[in-house]
């Protein structure tokens, strides 16, 4: 069955939904001669996630971090792409139903990622600014450029406060990038756009519930990462568990902070499809899946990235959600399509762990590279830039991000300052 307009051959038909880091290397690493690859998005492109922050903070344009799918395999045989959300599997008859119609398989591959997790917070789900696609990426760039505009217009000294006061929850990477990323914009940028703002009345609040920022790394790096924040003059939260938002206060469990834009970056979920309930993971929202990425019995559907949680003795609760198991994980189910058809004859998957970094700002970064080599300060920065620069897709991104960069460090000013799409709040087309 085939509501999709892809050609039936004699080839084996290999159905990937999702094009972010695993989706994207198990397309490029599969033999094109052998499977007919087909993948699913419900956007044209591919999103370099960990700079999102910087689209958001008027860093980067977005089309600096994005490519477009088609671009990226047009010199591929037997790959077709279609811009469609995927609703549902029926597993029995091997059909993935799709917004626009409906598509059989051979083998499935998930590899959806991962949303926003509010821990059932609906006011903060509600109120609060998420930050994973392009998308909202933009719509926080657009509400903190006028949450300015309207404090320069506000004569009520406590509502000119609140607009001026952002609070971030989450100090993983994310959480603690994004903060780095506003504290320089309100030291170096914002006081030239908006002269008659006084800026010691703003504030960048940090809330993590854990007792460390970084929690998934070091003590070395999560030391130097606060000691960072903190001569930025980011005001960090540790032990602080959110409790509501209203749109105007943070309730926390020490006290209420007063702030206008609140910006969600404490958890993520899995991007589950319907259809499929083997193995799903309720609380984590995550497929559990084998050491090849299979779920359930299913031997033809698999998951992979984000979506997926490989728990063993070693991970009880499965490999951390990270940009480099998505990866390896991609690869490794290419090597083993390629190589047979018998999955009893396939290599388990094995994460080789190359490192964790963070960036707080200007010459400010940590960085674990392999578990042994903790850098930090200028060293960690330059790294972390230099693994950023070659990860990124296409020669002329990496060129674009590099010169914005090179502009950016030495002109202490970020250009893009625009309000192209303005922010009507939740509930917008």
């Amino acid at each position: 069955m085939n509501g999709l307009n892809i050609p039936d051959t004699n080839l084996e038909r290999v159905v990937i939904i999702g094009c972010g880091f695993g989706g994207l290397n198990l397309a490029k690493k599969l033999n094109h001669q052998r499977y007919q690859v087909v993948m699913i998005d419900k956007h044209n492109y591919h999103t370099f996630q960990p700079l999102l922050y910087q689209v958001a903070t008027a860093g980067l344009e977005p089309d600096s971090i994005a490519y477009p799918i088609r671009h990226i395999f047009r010199k591929l045989p037997n790959f077709y792409f279609r811009l469609a959300k995927a609703e549902s599997i029926d597993t029995e008859n091997k059909i993935l139903q799709c917004d626009i119609g409906k598509l059989d398989f051979d083998h499935l591959v998930i590899a959806t990622g991962s949303g926003t997790n509010y821990f059932g917070m609906k006011t903060v789900e509600e109120l609060g600014m998420p930050m994973k696609t392009v998308p909202e990426a933009l719509n926080l760039r657009s509400l903190i450029l006028q949450n300015f505009e309207a404090a320069s217009l506000t004569q009520d000294l406590k509502a000119r406060e609140r607009l001026m006061n952002f609070a971030i929850v989450g100090a993983g990477p994310t959480g603690t990038e994004l903060a780095g990323a506003l504290a320089e914009l309100k030291n170096h940028v914002l006081p030239n756009d908006y002269p008659d703002l006084d800026f010691r009345r703003m504030s960048i609040h940090l809330i993590e519930m854990a007792g460390k920022v970084l929690p998934p790394m070091q003590d070395f790096s999560s030391r130097n990462a606060l000691k960072y924040l903190e001569t930025l003059g980011v005001q960090v939260w540790l032990n602080t568990a959110v409790k509501s938002y209203d749109g105007e206060t943070v309730k926390t469990n020490k006290k209420d902070l007063p702030a206008s834009t609140l910006i969600w970056a404490a958890g993520v979920t899995g991007n589950i499809i319907p259809g499929l309930e083997e193995g799903k993971d309720y609380h984590h929202g995550r497929y559990q899946v084998n050491g090849l990425n299979q779920i359930g019995e299913h031997k033809n559907i698999y998951a992979i990235g984000d979506v997926a949680s490989m728990a063993d003795e070693q991970n009880p609760k499965g490999h951390p959600m990270l940009a480099q198991v998505a990866i390896q994980q991609g690869q490794n189910l290419a090597k083993n399509l390629n190589n047979s058809s018998d999955s009893t004859k396939w290599k388990n998957f094995s994460y080789k762990d190359k490192g964790t970094m963070a960036t707080v700002g200007r010459n400010k970064a940590v960085a674990e590279l392999y578990g042994k080599l903790m850098l930090k300060g200028f060293p960690g920065w330059a790294v972390w830039m230099a693994v950023h620069l070659i990860s990124l897709v296409g020669f002329r991104n990496r060129m674009v991000v590099f010169f914005n960069w090179l502009v950016n460090y030495f002109s202490y000013d970020r250009k893009i300052r625009l309000i192209i799409r303005p922010w009507k709040g939740h509930g917008q087309s």
